[in-house]
């Protein structure tokens, strides 16, 4: 099962980028965490990356993204990172959207959607309320089958091992 698209898929730079969030999520795949990749682009460059490692850490709030704006705000000595792009190979989460907001974020660029626990439409629409001080551009559904494949592997993989045991 091939894990990253032919070159003549990509196209444009958020499916570039969009790839490098995607090497995050097979890193959290392989250390057998649920596998969401996380990176972060200011002025055509990735100045963080970050993987789930809520097992690792045993903590729930450890979320690519989470991880990811923490090392932007270390690598620029200041939350606010304004005028950066996130991108994520999952629709984030209402707890992981907050964050976005609040490091102030410009952009934000996901894979594929989460039905469960999606704040951008899928399971609530945060997006959808004008945010009284941070405007954040939005946009989903890149190389969202390529996104997905990670997930769908690894609840694959834990549905027969659950039936193993």
């Amino acid at each position: 099962m091939k894990r990253f698209p032919s070159n003549d898929v990509i196209r444009t730079e958020d499916d570039q980028y969009m790839i490098e969030a995607l090497k995050e999520a097979w890193q959290a795949f392989d250390r057998d965490e649920v596998p969401v990749g996380s990176v972060i682009v200011f002025d055509r460059r990735i100045v963080a990356r970050g993987y789930n490692q809520v097992e690792l850490l045993q903590d729930a709030t450890a979320h690519a993204e989470l991880l990811a704006i923490g090392a932007a705000s270390q690598f620029f000595s200041n939350w606010r990172l304004e005028g950066a792009t996130l991108y994520t190979t999952l629709e984030p989460c209402p707890m992981c959207l907050g964050a976005i907001f609040l490091s102030r974020i410009s952009r934000l660029v996901w894979g594929a959607s989460d039905m469960r626990h999606g704040a951008c439409g899928s399971f609530v629409n945060l997006l959808s309320v004008p945010h009284p001080t941070h405007q954040l551009d939005a946009v989903g559904d890149i190389l969202s089958a390529w996104c997905a494949q990670p997930l769908q592997r690894f609840f694959q993989q834990r549905r027969v091992q659950n039936q193993e045991t």
